[in-house]
């Protein structure tokens, strides 16, 4: 770099002064207008008020369901318990191998990939397909 290459920094814009005077194009009210609440100290209104009217998340329907008894389950595919280091594969022996990284309540077998190893595999639930392969190369799966 050369001192004929140096340029100045990026141009930073300056706050914004208002209430001097006329010739700044932001003097007596300050861009705010002549009355009413949003000229006034402190005015405005907070989100989503209408001016009194119903506002737009009152009128609309409320819609759906949460069900708070619902489970839910971290799901495992084949390919992922190719990866298990031990023959008996539970939750905790997943989590030890860094496969999942945490049960919620508990775990469910996909039949999604390939399974190479013959396992023993303990899970709430399980998948036909997923069920059938594990057994078809010798495995035994468990439901707790």
């Amino acid at each position: 770099m050369k001192l004929d290459e140096l340029k100045p920094a990026q141009k930073t814009e300056s706050k914004k002064r208002v209430g001097r005077g006329i010739g700044s194009g932001l003097g007596k009210t300050s861009g705010r207008g002549h009355k009413g609440q949003k000229a006034r100290s402190g005015g405005g209104v907070r989100r989503g008020f209408e001016g009194g009217q119903t506002p737009l998340y009152r009128r609309l329907p409320k819609r759906g369901f949460t069900n708070i008894h619902a489970k839910n389950y971290t799901e495992v595919t084949l390919t992922m318990l190719n990866k298990a280091t031990t023959e008996e594969v539970t939750a905790e022996s997943l989590i030890a191998d860094g496969i999942i990284s945490k049960a919620n309540d508990g775990i469910v077998i996909l039949a999604t990939g390939t399974l190479d190893k013959k396992l023993t595999v303990k899970a709430v639930r399980f998948t036909k397909k997923a069920k059938e392969t594990i057994e078809a190369l010798g495995g035994k799966t468990e439901v707790i």
